[in-house]
């Protein structure tokens, strides 16, 4: 069993390899032919790694430039540049300070410039400044309740670029007509571009009216000024920035495929955008798994050795006061379902290593971690019910730990049958 384990993470890390920012923002920048002043902001928890990248191909061409990344995530200076970091999944005082340090230099930015925006996942929390008459509380109250309450990562931005200065395309305002060149690390199943990190430099398709409906919808409570803003319409066309996408979800999915595929295995690509419930996905892999190891159709396709590979982005309903993280729910959930289950691992991880407010990127299980678990004194059920995946994975041994990998494009799931 350990050697299949041994696998699945060479499999993981490969994965995760293939879609680092640094080639990608490379490859997006031979497309770009700069004309005047180059102004550099990277936002996100990849902010660093693509500030890198732009600034080994651009060099001293880059006048100046602030990068904005979440704690930790930052790895030393960058000549020239202005690092901050700040808080994720919720922002914090210093997400507001830095955010307004951008705003201070685009803000004096004209048509001869040129500003290189830099997006990747976790910009929704790190660049904000809030509307008038609504409060840093205000948005970390609402974000807080959307996320307990299992809310959407479209849903809750919808709601953040209605209260936001700098989303829904605002951004692009405060930079005085300079080119905006938007270089984007989708964390978002199907890339939708307003709503990586919120959109800050990009047409918002979303309206007053479906963010409210998602109020309603969720039982937020939120106060009359927050309403007040909610009903302001965000911008609907920025006629100043250019925008391309580089790395995804299905990339990391098809990175899994062949790396699998080098190792031995059948590879199949299930889905690449698996959206629902972690610990109803986890369900649903264990019962996969215990059909492809006992099958006895003939008409059964897949044959081992096999991976089957899905990528996307699960949410979690908080019901208990644990700690851990959506891929490490799906984890301990697909644990209850594979119990002595024999030649199978299930694996789901975090691309950016990060996996709630914890230090793991997720969990890798097998067969007999429900009864490691159970040894080492922890009720796996009762820690499902409890939200509690991170101290059951820690007691199997099952945690992923992997520190910031510099890229961030939603999650792997994997199941790998010896």
């Amino acid at each position: 069993m350990n050697a299949l384990r041994d696998k699945a993470r060479l499999i993981i890390d490969e994965a995760i390899a293939a879609v680092l920012p640094e080639e990608a923002v490379k490859k997006a920048l031979a497309d770009i032919r700069f004309k005047g002043n180059i102004v550099l902001v990277a936002i996100g928890k990849a902010a660093w790694n693509m500030a890198a990248a732009a600034q080994a191909v651009l060099g001293e061409r880059i006048s100046e430039g602030i990068v904005l990344t979440k704690y930790d995530h930052s790895k030393g200076e960058l000549k020239g540049l202005k690092i901050f970091e700040a808080g994720h999944p919720l922002p914090d005082q210093n997400s507001v300070k830095a955010t307004g340090e951008i705003l201070e230099m685009v803000g004096k930015l004209t048509s001869k410039d040129e500003l290189l925006f830099l997006v990747s996942g976790g910009g929704s929390a790190l660049f904000e400044k809030p509307l008038e008459g609504v409060s840093l509380d205000d948005g970390i109250s609402i974000t807080g309740q959307l996320l307990s309450k299992g809310a959407t990562i479209v849903e809750m931005n919808t709601i953040r670029k209605h209260l936001s200065a700098v989303k829904g395309g605002r951004f692009a305002a405060h930079c005085k007509g300079a080119g905006i060149y938007t270089i984007v690390l989708s964390d978002i199943i199907g890339d939708p571009l307003d709503a990586i990190a919120s959109g800050p430099a990009y047409p918002d398709i979303s309206t007053s009216e479906e963010a409210l409906k998602i109020v309603s919808k969720y039982n937020i409570e939120l106060s009359e000024k927050c309403l007040h803003a909610i009903r302001i319409e965000t911008p609907k066309a920025i006629e100043n920035c250019q925008t391309m996408v580089t790395g995804s979800v299905s990339e990391l999915c098809e990175a899994a495929a062949k790396a699998a595929q080098k190792l031995g295995f059948s590879p199949h690509i299930l889905s690449s955008s698996i959206q629902s419930e972690a610990r109803e996905v986890g369900s649903t892999l264990a019962a996969m798994a215990k059909e492809t190891v006992r099958n006895n159709h003939s008409s059964f396709t897949i044959k081992r050795p096999c991976a089957l590979i899905l990528g996307g982005e699960t949410v979690v309903h908080l019901n208990g006061d644990g700690l851990g993280g959506r891929n490490q729910e799906l984890a301990l959930a697909t644990a209850i379902g594979i119990q002595n289950l024999e030649n199978v691992v299930i694996c789901s991880v975090g691309s950016d290593g990060t996996d709630g407010p914890t230090e793991a990127a997720g969990g890798m299980v097998d067969g007999q971690s429900f009864k490691r678990m159970k040894t080492a004194g922890i009720d796996p059920e009762e820690k499902l019910n409890q939200n509690d995946s991170f101290h059951a994975l820690k007691a199997s041994e099952d945690l992923i730990i992997t520190g910031p990998t510099g890229t961030n494009v939603n999650d792997l799931m994997m199941i790998l049958c010896g």
